[in-house]
């Protein structure tokens, strides 16, 4: 009861209970704070308070009070934050809400030995201190050889606005205030010995804020922190993509780590991180997994994701490509974006070859080659592309047109002709020609890792701006980049800096266009200012809604991450029902067709072929499916030399939904990959023994080349939002066919490799995972996981190999989750050990005189103080344990008969096993505190043995 801890006269209320501790000397002597600035150090032995003590501002009133009749005033008193002890248990430190630190005496209660504003302007000539912000939490640390430490945070003077939150490290005469990126919560203290009645010797402190953990070392000048080694959040700027790699080759992860060791910023303390308990699971998969994340700042983030560790490994700024905007006219005049002009949108990455594609915001694709070397780049390569929609000439459609169908082997293939990409404004003022993002014509020093082999952007043309990029893929074998919007698709040579391909997406049928369509002019019909295009946190409705009209010149596309979905799902599932034909009357939503889906492969381009060749196969959100045959030169001096010829098959396939992934898989069922190339050091001059082994490797890790004749089929596996088909090659016969969902649509579909075996992983808007079989198109697995409750979810869902997916569940977390039955069975092997059992160190020695006199640490059994023996029942006004109905009292109403008897007697069963379970736990216990207590007695004997009275 308080009255009794403070005074049984007293009638105040000292307030809510701040701080419980024992003296460190005393385990009988238990110190209890309150909030209004009370202090009474407990005698739980005698059942009474030894001191009381009071924070009061008036002190010498408070001190006759306190001799007078041992009631101290508590009006006046400062509010109390915590309470720390000085190991010898005879003096301890309080924090108080006005911003000073008080130190008391235990054998001296009439006033404080010292008060101490941290913050605040010393106090003279008895006047009162500055007041300053409340001082939360204090800690207080002795050393054997130095002054102790004071450690607080709060305490702040009310002048400073706008200053950062801050730990305070008082040491003797000198205080260092550490200021940290987030609000504190709380901190502790790493000390050398775990027992409070010793010396302390602190050497870390760490440090728990809203956003991260910090952990500071004291031992060296300057307070440096520990470079942290978990990756707290993956949001040091908000996550806008991500990708998922499963079984990705072994020597990858430690490239990607050895280039990222170099990163390190300065600064950090030269120790080991502090803290080591706990041990990761070994799981029995042991392949790699990577995942990238894309960020609004313009980073990408490389995460070493095997079992269930997430490291981060490399970390690439592309920002630092690009002019940052000075003022606010020439940021007007250059970005179309609002809000993080360099975000990443979409990520394209070869593993084996190392090869990094990533599109942005602004429109704009960079291309990154990986090196072990430094290298200084004088200019930077940039290609300024100018993708529009636009057919100058209606009246005569044969422009570009493609070959049909019918056309033979021995056709003669037709150039796509590009458009121009200059560099002049147009007549009428309005932007043209311009990109979005300015590219630094300086010197660049690029270190180790990833760095930048060419820089595409796409311009302004007549006043509207790029649109965003909606597909991406690029290819290290051919050298070749490839990606579309609403306006069409552009492919780039990225070894001869050369583009080949620069169309619009009507220019792709030419006569063979299955919709009757009117080409216009975007000009014609400009939205009104703030009728943009879609935003990016929306572009998984349907797909006439991604691709709308033209949009205003100035463009929002803020990639905040909202948790909630805007418009309802079943409303833009309804506009899905219909099929995508010419019957549809928008002629907007027809018009702009945006590429959906790229693959590089090696494959049957026409029906006659007999043999495979470079191909490129390009899926619309009309569901269409189109193919571009790709003629290269021979690699080596010739492929710098000699261009690329890009030609149309005819070859069409139709889909119902907007093509989402396309694959190829040989005669039997396996896989056929894109070609690639190997890795190799780019800035070393290579020999000519390498380069022939280069030539050598190339043919045998990609799919059969162009020159083998091959007899066997292949299929082509397409998924659509709405359904999948596999078809055979070279015949175009659909072979199996399979309606993934009527009444919702699929959001990612992927082709993957589990067991040795593939599979179809699609996950739909109405929250169900499904799996098929390849090439039969079975279903194997429809369960209802998640349904799609923000577009975060929808925007970074991703499968990959072996049963494994991947999303953003929230604004600060991935979440992983696996659809293998090996996975869960090994769960538990993979997680990892919290705890990790470690030797005590030994206890403080208890010298003689301090026994002698009662200095040293006294222990005591709690059990004889608040036992029922000791102390007696408690009062009716403390919680009871009442057992609920789960128990056998619970089942006695609840059932009857047969039913109600087995599940009586299975809970008996088990609360019998349960207790039984405790009853040994318990006997082992106890076993091993007897051995223990046995061993500590043995070697007492033995230490004291032969000595005399005298020397002890």
């Amino acid at each position: 009861m308080w009255n009794k801890a403070i005074e049984l006269s007293s009638k105040s209320h000292p307030g809510p209970i701040v701080h419980i501790s024992d003296n460190p000397m005393d385990e009988g002597k238990l110190l209890i704070g309150f909030e209004s600035g009370t202090v009474v150090l407990w005698d739980l032995k005698s059942k009474k308070a030894d001191y009381r003590y009071t924070y009061d501002e008036d002190k010498n009133k408070g001190d006759q009070r306190w001799r007078r009749d041992w009631i101290f005033c508590v009006r006046e008193a400062k509010a109390i934050h915590s309470v720390a002890w000085h190991h010898e248990g005879k003096q301890f430190i309080c924090s108080h809400s006005d911003g000073t630190l008080t130190i008391w005496n235990v054998r001296s209660t009439a006033k404080s030995i010292q008060t101490i504003a941290p913050h605040g302007k010393q106090i003279k000539d008895g006047k009162k201190p500055e007041p300053c912000k409340p001082i939360l939490k204090v800690e207080y640390k002795t050393t054997k050889l130095g002054e102790p430490f004071i450690i607080l945070s709060g305490g702040l003077s009310y002048d400073t606005v706008g200053r950062r939150p801050c730990l305070t490290v008082m040491h003797g005469k000198s205080t260092a205030v550490l200021e940290m990126d987030y609000s504190i919560v709380d901190f502790i203290t790493l000390c050398e010995t775990p027992y409070p009645n010793d010396f302390q010797e602190p050497y870390a402190v760490v440090v728990l804020l809203e956003k991260d953990l910090v952990v500071i070392d004291l031992a060296q000048n300057g307070y440096p922190i520990f470079e942290n080694p978990y990756p707290l959040s993956i949001h040091e700027s908000p996550v806008t993509c991500c990708e998922y790699f499963a079984d990705c080759p072994v020597d990858l992860i430690p490239a990607l780590y050895s280039v990222g060791a170099r990163q390190k910023r300065q600064g950090y303390s030269k120790k080991e991180w502090p803290i080591s308990g706990g041990n990761w699971g070994l799981g029995t998969q042991s392949y790699p997994e990577i995942i990238i994340t894309g960020h609004a700042d313009g980073s990408v983030k490389f995460w070493d994701a095997s079992a269930i560790t997430l490291q981060v490994l490399y970390k690439l700024k592309t920002a630092k490509l690009f002019e940052k905007s000075r003022n606010k006219d020439d940021k007007a005049n250059t970005d179309i974006v609002d809000e993080d002009p360099y975000a990443i949108q979409m990520i394209s990455w070869c593993p084996e070859s190392r090869m990094l594609c990533i599109a942005g915001v602004s429109a704009h694709v960079i291309i990154y080659r990986f090196s072990k070397q430094e290298v200084n780049t004088e200019l930077i390569s940039m290609l300024e592309v100018r993708l529009l929609y636009e057919i100058s000439d209606v009246e005569s459609p044969d422009i570009e047109q493609l070959p049909t169908p019918s056309g033979g082997p021995n056709s003669q293939p037709v150039l796509l002709q590009s458009h121009a990409s200059t560099s002049s404004g147009s007549s009428d003022g309005l932007r043209d020609n311009v990109p979005c993002l300015r590219v630094k014509s300086t010197p660049l020093k690029q270190s180790a890792g990833y760095q930048v082999e060419l820089v595409i952007q796409l311009v302004w043309v007549s006043g509207e701006p790029p649109q965003q990029i909606t597909s991406l893929e690029v290819n290290s074998s051919y050298g070749l980049v490839v990606f579309g919007n609403c306006n069409g698709i552009a492919m780039v040579d990225y070894i001869q800096k050369t583009v080949l391909l620069n169309l619009g997406t009507i220019e792709l049928y030419g006569s063979n266009d299955p919709y009757q369509r009117q080409p216009r002019s975007p000009r014609k019909t400009r939205q009104p200012s703030g009728a943009g295009l879609c935003d990016i946190n929306e572009t998984t409705t349907t797909s006439e809604e991604r691709c709308k009209s033209p949009t205003s010149a100035k463009m929002s596309r803020k990639l905040s991450l909202p948790t909630e979905l805007k418009p309802d799902l079943d409303v833009r599932d309804n506009s899905f029902s219909r099929s995508r034909s010419s019957s549809v009357t928008s002629i907007d939503k027809e018009s702009r067709e945006a590429i959906s889906a790229l693959h590089f492969c090696e494959t049957f381009t026409r029906k006659p072929d007999t043999s495979t060749s470079p191909c490129l196969w390009v899926g619309t959100t009309l569901g269409t499916v189109l193919v571009i045959v790709l003629n290269l030169p021979p690699a080596g001096e010739q492929r710098l030399d000699q261009p690329v010829i890009v030609s149309p098959s005819g070859t069409i396939l139709r889909l119902k939904g907007a093509i989402l992934r396309m694959a190829f898989l040989d005669s039997v069922g396996t896989l056929v990959p894109p070609a690639y190339e190997s890795w190799r050091e780019p800035n070393v001059p290579e020999d000519k023994d390498e380069k022939d082994k280069t030539k050598k490797r190339r043919p045998v890790s990609v799919s059969p080349s162009s020159s083998q004749e091959m007899s066997e089929n292949q299929y082509a596996v397409i998924c659509s939002e709405k359904q999948a088909k596999v078809i055979a090659l070279p015949s175009q016969n659909c072979i199996h066919k399979h309606n993934i969902t009527e009444t919702s649509f699929v959001l990612r579909g992927d082709i993957v490799t589990m067991s040795n075996s593939l599979c179809l992983a699609c996950f739909c808007a109405n929250g169900h995972i499904m799996a098929f079989s390849l090439p039969s198109l079975r279903p194997l697995l429809d369960v209802n996981y998640l349904p799609l409750t923000n577009m975060r979810i929808a925007r970074t869902f991703c499968f990959t190999n072996n049963g494994q997916a991947l999303y953003l569940v929230s604004p600060t977390e991935i979440q992983r989750i696996t659809y293998s039955q090996e996975t869960c069975e090994n769960l538990q092997e993979m997680l990892g050990e919290l705890f990790t059992p470690v030797e005590t160190p030994e206890a403080p020695n208890r010298g003689f005189f301090k026994g002698l006199f009662g200095g040293g640490a006294q222990s005591l059994d709690r059990e004889d103080l608040f036992g029922e023996l000791a102390a007696g029942k408690p009062s009716r006004s403390l919680a009871q344990h009442i057992p609920g109905p789960g128990g056998i009292e619970g089942v006695k109403g609840a059932a009857s008969g047969v039913v109600g008897e087995l599940a009586r007697a299975r809970i008996a069963l088990d609360e019998r096993g349960q207790k039984l379970g405790e009853l040994d736990e318990r006997t082992a216990a106890m076993l091993a505190s007897a051995d223990s207590f046995s061993k500590h007695a043995h070697e007492m004997m033995m230490k004291y043995k032969d000595k005399k009275w005298y020397q002890f």
